[in-house]
């Protein structure tokens, strides 16, 4: 007993000790293509201002991403507003980007001494989108100008997008909206087949699917914020900022820097002609000249 007594201590040190760290910046990302891109435009962009990185990409969701940074594995990750505030931080989502852009910054300060750094200019956010080429759009381009169309159009929606209270049943409440029939329901994946096939007219995505670009689709402006903004921001330890000055040096270049057509064009880069993450990025910055 007296020998056990005395190991407690050192095996309670030994398994509440991090990952050992190999002294360099790590930069995290989620397991997604969109989250790959950016992991590496912020990796890259640190590289060029003359610090070494780590790369700990594939982290399994936000959960994840946030444990890492908030307990020292990970330095900075790439999250979106929204995400951030209802599902990390567990606060009511808000409508306003400004508003909760300042939340999340004043919660990540105080409680977990985490920055909240510039966005990168463009937001990652439910969208309706619907065929370039179809005629019964040509003088339509905002959300608020559907109520007398929709009786006669066919919603195609993903599963999670029909039942979330910030998805199908917000932009139907926000813009008095009654689709012909009920929704057809199906997989992501084939929700811009179902519209190219013209099996539906309009189609609930996300607002930098590649098949966006690829596909000369048109996203309808969400004029009245019927959803919740989800901009992307780095959020980065506040004391690797301090360390570490070409990390808020590169901070800063990308801020602003992506806009949601060309995350569009980089997502479908990767998905639809199958480039490596690592070169569309280099492409990206050159062009850009970061």
């Amino acid at each position: 007993m007296k020998r056990l007594a005395l190991l407690l201590p050192l095996l309670l040190a030994l398994t509440s000790c991090n990952p050992p760290r190999s002294g360099k910046l790590v930069i995290a990302c989620k397991n997604f293509t969109e989250q790959v891109i950016l992991g590496e435009l912020l990796a890259q962009e640190i590289e060029a201002q003359g610090e070494p990185i780590e790369r700990r990409f594939y982290l399994a969701g936000s959960y994840i991403a946030h444990q890492a940074l908030v307990a020292g594995r990970v330095d900075a990750y790439v999250e979106y507003s929204g995400t951030a505030l209802s599902a990390v931080l567990k606060q009511p989502l808000q409508k306003d980007p400004a508003a909760a852009l300042a939340t999340i910054r004043r919660i990540y300060a105080q409680k977990y001494h985490v920055t909240v750094a510039a966005p990168l200019g463009f937001e990652d956010t439910f969208a309706m989108i619907v065929r370039g080429d179809d005629p019964r759009f040509t003088n339509i381009t905002k959300l608020s100008q559907l109520p007398l169309l929709a009786p006669t159009l066919r919603l195609g929606t993903g599963y999670e997008f029909q039942s979330r209270p910030d998805g199908l049943p917000a932009v139907e409440q926000t813009y008095n909206l009654h689709f012909n029939d009920r929704p057809r329901v199906m997989d992501l994946g084939l929700l811009y087949r179902a519209l190219a096939a013209h099996q539906v007219d309009i189609v609930s995505g996300n607002s930098t699917d590649g098949a966006i670009e690829a596909m000369r689709l048109r996203v309808l402006q969400d004029d009245r914020h019927a959803f919740p903004p989800y901009e992307a921001v780095p959020l980065v330890r506040t004391d690797s900022l301090q360390k570490h000055p070409a990390l808020q040096r590169a901070l800063e270049k990308l801020a602003g820097q992506v806009s949601a057509i060309e995350m569009r064009a980089m997502n479908q880069a990767v998905d639809g002609e199958h480039r490596d993450p690592a070169d569309v990025v280099r492409q990206f910055r050159a062009a850009k000249h970061l």
